[in-house]
């Protein structure tokens, strides 16, 4: 094995390939209850509102804002670098993700600023597989 490192990659469960499939599309696809209209992430089984196992899923705008967010100044994976940003997005559509926040400074990103979803490459030799995150609203 050669010492490059690969960035840790999804693995998709039954309940989650739908998801990951839209974003290799670049879309961001939510599901959603067919029962109750209920908003969830990630998918799951059953609706966690209502409990039911009628569920389809929706196009996402890919707006939203930042809920909370931390700054890790230490890396935890060699394909991560330091520093990064993990954050709390609360889509339009009401349904909160984590993601990271990119193409600004960590020092910028503020509780409430509006963001828009980019899908990324995720850097690994390896694969082309496209990850959800989010830049400012403005940021090209």
């Amino acid at each position: 094995m050669d010492n490059e490192a690969y960035y840790p990659l999804p693995q998709p469960t039954a309940f989650t390939t739908r998801f990951w499939e839209a974003c290799q599309r670049q879309e961001l696809e939510i599901p959603q209850c067919q029962s109750c209209n209920h908003l969830f992430l990630p998918g799951g089984p059953v609706c966690p509102n209502c409990w039911s196992q009628e569920l389809d899923s929706c196009l996402a705008s890919g707006r939203g804002k930042v809920a909370n967010y931390v700054v890790y100044h230490r890396s935890y994976h060699r394909a991560i670098p330091a520093p990064y940003v993990v954050a709390i997005i609360e889509l339009e559509e009401g349904v909160r993700m984590v993601s990271n926040v990119i193409l600004c400074p960590p020092e910028s990103i503020s509780i409430g600023m509006p963001v828009q979803v980019v899908f990324e490459k995720a850097a690994n030799a390896e694969s082309d597989f496209l990850l959800p995150k989010f830049k400012p609203v403005g940021e090209d």
